[in-house]
């Protein structure tokens, strides 16, 4: 009889290093600009640091100028496929309203994360299981949308007076011809100044319209020949942009402020023929001469003859060199 020896046999479970990544987000332009992520970040690696871990530049999500309202962010779509794929183990975040300004994004995010074994943790104050723990994180969630509420409101209480007393660092950037100074280079008072080079191109191209009558698709060739960059700094100049530009009301000496609004996303239905959206409008007059406004154009379809106006060729010339707001009609 054979005796068969048996070894007992041992398991071996193979330990790896947690990996940590660090999260950390600015909303406006502004504050990336001015590297105010950096302090964030520096915490943010202090505390892992403390814990003894060592986060790479692969495992750094920043958000520069990023608004916390969505959830659409390049940097935490790359953190959350990586979460996705179980291959983070620790966030660190600075605090919940850097995750997410609104609590019910934050809540799926800390479920979507806790879900494949990550652990999110906060600078601020760590997360518990405790009921009390997760109504503090409801209050913080829930003060974060408030405080976004009303600096959405300050911020636009602040720009329609500044548009009422007629300041252009409402506007959204100044209209080509022109160079926009802040308030710090102009003394305190922010302006438009006349790009002379610019501006030269600018009366060419009205110049051609209302006197010559040429079409659009000529005087894009002859800027194209004449080797002038579009605004965008492309080398053909589209007939839309032309037109944007002969259709802007600032060379006439106005600017509209708050002709466009945002309204709550609704499913693509056939909307109701006649009927228009009102829009609160307000016009900012500025201190420049009149120049007429016709700018006959030819279309590809019926081509519509304009007789020259003599106002015309009068704001062509120097009359444009102001940029002044005066005063504001709304």
């Amino acid at each position: 009889m054979q005796h068969q020896t048996t070894y007992p046999t041992q398991t071996h479970q193979l330990l790896r290093p947690a990996r940590a990544a660090i999260y950390a987000r600015v909303s406006s332009d502004q504050q990336a600009e001015r590297q105010t992520i950096g302090s964030q970040v520096s915490d943010l690696l202090a505390r892992a640091a403390t814990d003894g871990r060592d986060i790479g530049e692969e495992f750094r999500f920043l958000d520069d100028g990023q608004s916390g309202a969505s959830l659409v962010r390049p940097a935490l779509e790359r953190l959350r496929d990586l979460v996705a794929m179980a291959a983070i183990d620790v966030v660190y975040v600075h605090a919940p309203d850097r995750l997410a300004r609104s609590y019910a994004h934050q809540a799926v995010l800390i479920e979507e994360f806790a879900r494949t074994g990550t652990q999110v943790v906060f600078l601020n104050r760590p997360i518990g299981q405790s009921p009390e723990d997760n109504l503090l994180l409801q209050l913080q969630g829930m003060f974060a949308e408030y405080e976004r509420a009303r600096m959405l409101e300050r911020s636009r209480r602040g720009k329609r007076y500044l548009a009422h007393v007629g300041s252009v660092s409402v506007l959204s950037r100044a209209p080509y011809g022109y160079g926009y100074v802040g308030r710090g280079a102009g003394g305190g008072v922010a302006r438009f100044e006349v790009i002379e080079e610019k501006a030269q191109v600018v009366r060419h191209i009205f110049q051609w319209v209302g006197h010559d009558r040429v079409s659009l698709s000529a005087i894009s060739r002859r800027l194209f020949e004449a080797g002038v960059p579009s605004p965008t700094g492309n080398a053909h100049w589209s007939r839309s942009m032309l037109w944007t530009l002969l259709s802007n009301p600032a060379y006439a000496g106005q600017a509209v402020f708050g002709k466009n609004t945002s309204i709550p996303w609704h499913p693509p239905l056939r909307p109701a023929r006649g009927r228009a959206r009102d829009r609160p409008e307000m016009t900012i007059t500025l201190d420049w001469k009149s120049r007429s406004r016709s700018t006959g154009t030819r279309s590809q379809g019926a081509q519509t003859p304009v007789s020259p106006d003599p106002s015309v060729s009068r704001a062509l010339g120097q009359d444009c060199r102001t940029s002044h707001y005066r005063s504001c009609v709304v």
